[in-house]
């Protein structure tokens, strides 16, 4: 027997008449390309975005279309996301970060009908446009008055676009399964794979993420999203940020810390979202200068291991409440948040130790831990296996790619994270390595993060990363490559010193390398691979 309710589809143009409707003096606020700051209404946004539908069709643009775009976060990249989407195109969201040859990869594997693209990336395209045979134009992202002169073919400007098209649209509905939205991983092997979402999953993730107790997020909330646009969904802050009536404050190019602590300053900033490297910048600019925040109360980070050392001088200097989330571009992405239930609140120590894990499941979202032969583990916080989602939000499969999806799913359809992990029996779970990043020392594992972890905290030094090195004995022994701090010196004996404290004895780095900088890739993340082919012939101490 079935219900007798109505059944309306779940699609993303429906966001963007409810928060124009139901928030009509909400702001939402960039810094733009072209320098200064913009701001205007959730229904000025709404306005915009029925006159980008306009200009699009008269394109050409239809159904299925993929509409690729190369841009900061700001007000026009927003309008991107609702217009295509709303429309029943698929916004192509591209990072334009990565090497030229995996960019290429996937505006040809997309087939992207048209680009647009931020001022700051036009030298990028103009070298590899020709490459690209199926895109018919390029709309640069721009007013007339700072439209430059390109070499791209078939160029448009934006707001001349938008300029003399009807405010009015109405949006289609259709199947609520609908692709909306296209993301490709940004893996350090083989060409990136394609991740394609759906109007249902993109807004049942956005009521997810709402649901996560201990993130209050409503129209009292300042939002500064950091995590790019351009990176899966910007972990969909665009959608549930306008479901929640959220000030939107976007901070466009200009992300290193003293440009965003002004602009968090100037905007009364509540909550601020993105990856540990951004976090890294703003915390030296306030030791540098001294200031605290006048508003900022949290900030969620993502995208690598959160440091334990970060969580505490956000809470012990600033009085800002430091959590750890967890997901993957394939999980749309959330999946855990670290965040404290009421009763384990008061030790310090000890809520210290949960936040340091990757945390408890948000709604939507299964997960499981399976040994090698895929067999269930006990969810008992010692027992280490590969780490296996589902969910609403999750992929079924990896866009035109049947070998890929082959390799990610189980025959019961659980999706393989390639993360090394633990399950505690009231549900936090922590990971302890890539599958691919985990130590082998003689048949004992070493977790690569909690080193790292523990390296980190270390008040010297800035970053650091710990790879496996051959070892004849041993089989691998960690090596620990680390940057210290501007202007600061520090030896390999105080770094093995100060971890002799902290963690096992043979869990110690056998050598300890300092470098200017690691290699991070396109969204952030700390390259192993790029690590471990630099240094796959060094000689350790040890040997």
């Amino acid at each position: 027997m079935h219900g007798l309710m109505m059944h309306r589809p779940l699609l993303i143009s429906q966001i963007l008449e409810f928060a124009a409707g139901n928030y009509p003096d909400q702001e939402i606020v960039s810094r733009t390309t072209e320098g200064g700051i913009h701001r205007y209404t959730y229904p000025e946004m709404a306005q915009r975005t029925r006159k980008l539908a306009n200009a699009l069709k008269k394109l050409g643009v239809t159904e299925e279309d993929r509409i690729g775009t190369i841009a900061w976060n700001n007000y026009r990249h927003l309008e991107l996301y609702y217009a295509t989407s709303g429309m029943g195109a698929i916004c192509h969201t591209m990072n334009p970060r990565l090497p030229a040859d995996q960019l290429t990869y996937i505006v040809n594997h997309a087939k992207d009908r048209f680009i647009f693209v931020e001022l700051t990336f036009l030298p990028l395209l103009e070298k590899l446009y020709e490459h690209f045979p199926d895109v018919e134009g390029f709309v640069v992202m721009t007013d007339e008055a700072n439209m430059p002169e390109t070499t791209l073919p078939r160029v448009y400007c934006y707001e001349t676009l938008l300029r003399d098209e009807s405010d009015q649209f109405e949006w289609p509905e259709f199947d609520e399964n609908t692709a909306s939205s296209l993301c490709y991983t940004s893996g350090t092997t083989g060409n990136p794979k394609g991740v394609l979402y759906s109007h249902r999953s993109n807004v049942l993730h956005a009521l997810f993420v709402l649901s996560v107790s201990g993130i209050p997020i409503d129209e009292n909330s300042v939002m500064l999203p950091v995590v790019p646009m351009f990176h899966v969904n910007a972990w969909g802050v665009p959608y549930f940020g306008l479901i929640a009536g959220t000030k939107l404050v976007f901070p466009g190019p200009a992300l290193d810390g003293e440009s965003l602590s002004e602009l968090i300053e100037a905007e009364q900033v509540t909550e601020a979202w993105g990856v540990p490297t951004v976090w890294l910048g703003l915390l030296a600019h306030k030791r540098k200068t001294g200031e605290g925040f006048s508003s900022l109360k949290r900030t969620l980070i993502g995208g690598s291991a959160l440091p334990r050392s970060m969580i505490q001088e956000f809470r012990e200097k600033y009085n800002v409440e430091a959590i750890q989330g967890w997901g993957m571009t394939e999980m749309s992405p959330l999946g855990t948040v670290a965040t404290i239930r009421p009763s384990q609140r008061g030790d310090w120590d000890k809520e210290l130790k949960l936040r340091g894990t990757q945390g408890r499941l948000m709604f939507g979202v299964e997960m499981k831990i399976v040994d090698a032969e895929g067999n269930d583990l006990p969810h008992d916080g010692e027992s280490q296996g590969e780490l296996l989602v589902r969910g609403n939000a999750v992929i079924s499969g990896y866009y035109e790619n049947d070998e890929a999806t082959r390799q990610a799913l189980d025959k019961d359809g659980w999706f393989h994270t390639g993360d090394v992990s633990v399950i505690s029996p009231d549900g936090y779970m922590e990971i302890v390595d890539r599958v691919k990043d985990v130590i082998k020392s003689g048949g004992e594992w070493i977790s690569s993060i909690d080193l790292e972890n523990e390296a980190i905290a270390h008040p010297k030094l800035a970053e650091a990363a710990v790879i496996g090195v051959r070892h004849e004995k041993w089989q691998e022994r960690p090596l620990l490559v680390a940057v210290p701090e501007q202007g600061v010196e520090v030896t390999r004996e105080e770094v093995l010193e100060f971890l002799e404290q902290r963690v096992a004895k043979w869990w110690l780095p056998d050598d300890v390398v300092f470098v200017d900088e690691l290699p991070h890739g396109a969204t952030g993340k700390l390259q192993k691979a790029k690590l471990r082919e630099d240094f796959k012939d060094y000689k350790l101490p040890t040997e």
